[in-house]
């Protein structure tokens, strides 16, 4: 049993956030062969730290019995990701000045979908990335990558062979880090004194105001406030200088940093601002963190409601995205494969192989126009509106769809 502190401040974690049931690795497709198998499952309770109000995951698996070869998260197949990096890469090219003699690296680089847009610029740059197959893919679209966990032993080892980094990216990394000191004391170890940290991940602002209770899986170890991240930032010797509001996965932020005794950069007025909201929601104090378990458990009764009366009537029902928070979603429910018929998704890796847990089947889209089902649960929420335009051909034969977070939708 791992000692219940908390990973930022070391104080004792006594007040849960959110319970869950035990529930199995939320990437962890199974082949039909591992069906007939026992799977291992792991608590998902969360607290909030009473010192720094860092909400996490107290018990964890090791990283490296999560993110390794076969890791099967690839960002590449969602073109709106793709775009939203290269977005930032055009940004950041602009911004920061970064030309050919600048050097970039990212953390948690998987199949290269944002350094592949630095590589067309002709920009050096350098991914880091523990899941070997990914790296694979993106050897293929020219993007270097170390495969490897980073902490500051590894930035250590990369400024003194590669040389320190004029920007620095991580995108919805921090969260899947369980030693969370070391991590970004690397990253102040990595930069250049005038170098730039920008990192991405979901804001727990948006995550209370919406219930957001199935990013909560054996990946995520925290999840951050402003106020938290600054504060853990500054700790190291990093100040963040800017941050961003973000529609990504729900509601995000992206903050901007660097270190402390080279920045030469004004703080941008957003840092006051996004405080300030933070502040009014609570998030200043343990009281603002409190009451999210009876919302998520209405949510989970509602929606088993929902399933039993259409079930009764004889409809058919799919789902759409075979992604880790709609399994923590499922899962949390108990809803099982007698009562969704298949789950859609893009990904190769994951077709042919079951949902963990609820053994769901995972299928190419052409199983829906065969089936023509009557509902269409749209797991990853987030995205729900590229989901409704892609399958939009299915209200033909009268399919509805439905989402579950914030609350039951038909659609």
């Amino acid at each position: 049993m791992i000692p219940m502190t908390c990973r930022f401040c070391g104080e004792g974690l006594t007040t849960k956030f959110i319970t869950l049931n035990a529930q199995p690795p939320a990437n962890k497709y199974l082949t039909a062969a591992e069906l007939k198998e026992p799977e291992s499952k792991f608590p998902l309770t969360t607290y909030v730290c009473g010192n720094c109000l860092l909400v996490q995951l107290a018990e964890e698996k090791q990283a490296a019995e999560i993110f390794k070869a076969d890791y099967a998260y690839y960002s590449a197949y969602s073109a709106s990701w793709v775009e939203h990096a290269r977005l930032f890469v055009e940004m950041s090219i602009d911004r920061f000045q970064l030309g050919r003699n600048s050097f970039v690296v990212e953390i948690a680089s998987n199949d290269g979908y944002l350094l592949q847009h630095f590589v067309q610029r002709g920009i050096p740059c350098l991914g880091v990335d523990p899941a070997a197959e990914a790296a694979e893919d993106a050897a293929d679209r020219g993007v270097e990558t170390i495969i490897d966990f980073f902490n500051r032993d590894l930035a250590g080892k990369l400024a003194r062979d590669r040389g320190r980094a004029d920007l620095l990216v991580g995108n919805n990394v921090l969260a899947h880090v369980p030693e969370l000191n070391d991590f970004v004391s690397g990253i102040r170890a990595l930069l250049k004194p005038q170098g730039i940290v920008a990192m991405e991940f979901p804001h727990i602002l948006r995550f209370i105001e919406n219930v957001q209770f199935d990013t909560i899986y054996d990946e995520h170890f925290s999840y951050f406030s402003f106020h938290v991240v600054r504060r853990i930032f500054a700790e190291h010797g990093l100040t963040l200088f800017d941050v961003e509001e973000l529609g990504t996965h729900g509601g995000s932020i992206r903050i901007f940093g660097a270190p402390a005794d080279g920045l030469q950069l004004e703080i941008s007025p957003a840092v006051a601002r996004l405080l300030d909201a933070e502040r009014e929601a609570g998030l200043d104090q343990l009281s603002g963190y409190l009451g999210l378990q009876d919302k998520v458990d209405e949510i989970c009764g509602q929606f088993l409601k929902f399933m039993k009366e259409q079930l009764d009537a004889g409809k058919s029902i799919a789902a759409f995205g075979a992604a880790a928070k709609g399994n923590t979603f499922l899962n949390a429910c108990g809803v099982s494969a007698g009562q969704i018929s298949y789950v859609v998704d893009d990904t190769p890796a994951k077709q042919g192989k079951y949902l963990p847990q609820s053994h769901i089947p995972v299928v190419k889209e052409d199983r829906i126009r065969e089936t023509e089902p009557d509902f269409i649960i749209i797991l990853p929420w987030n995205v729900r509106d590229d989901i409704l335009d892609k399958l939009e051909y299915a209200r033909d034969w009268g399919c509805q769809f439905v989402t579950c977070i914030p609350k039951l939708q038909i659609h």
